[in-house]
């Protein structure tokens, strides 16, 4: 069993979405931090500097930043060798193409039972929603199919109906599916 996990993150909505999706990943007796940056950049700059101060054992690394409009390989890169550096060579590095909403707009049917409109869903097989992450105007886009969207107290209000086995975002998948890795293996 870990005991706690830390998330690195590069956004405060990422840190509410990531408190209602978690209940359903992580097991109750996990500890869980989050240290939150001031953008990506700030992310970037200081994230070698909170690797380094960590001496707690038993503790995995998790970082989630955005790709924007930058290469999502690069970027993912860049963050594990940064990590790798830092001693944290195991830490799980995961890119939201090409921004968080990408997430909600895999699941519109979480969207529609938190912040609506009803009948949302019913566009998920509409081509561009079929793969959200290659939308690089998630935000804008979700915001003109669910007006009432607001970054942080939408965050908040979707994760916890997030469907963690049928999302159509692909960059989704790939960071639940790395918390479920991360949380099988035994820490260093």
């Amino acid at each position: 069993m870990i005991p706690q996990i830390v998330f690195f993150l590069e956004e405060r909505s990422a840190r509410e979405m990531l408190e209602g999706l978690l209940p359903k990943i992580v097991p109750p007796d996990t500890h869980v931090e989050y240290r939150v940056f001031e953008g990506k950049r700030d992310l970037d700059k200081r994230l070698a500097k909170h690797l380094l101060a960590w001496y707690q054992p038993n503790t995995r690394f998790v970082v989630l930043r955005d790709q924007n409009h930058s290469d999502c390989h690069t970027i993912k890169a860049g963050l594990t060798k940064q990590c790798a550096a830092c001693g944290k060579p195991d830490a799980l590095v995961r890119i939201a193409c090409h921004e968080l909403e990408t997430f909600y707009l895999g699941d519109l049917a979480a969207v529609a039972r938190a912040i609506g409109p009803q009948g949302l869903a019913r566009h998920q097989n509409k081509a561009k929603y079929r793969n959200p992450d290659q939308l690089a105007n998630a935000a804008q886009e979700l915001k003109s199919i669910a007006p009432s969207y607001q970054k942080i107290a939408s965050s908040r209000a979707i994760a916890p109906h997030l469907n963690i086995t049928q999302n159509r975002s692909p960059s989704f998948n790939a960071l639940v599916s790395g918390i479920q890795k991360l949380l099988r293996e035994k820490p260093d």
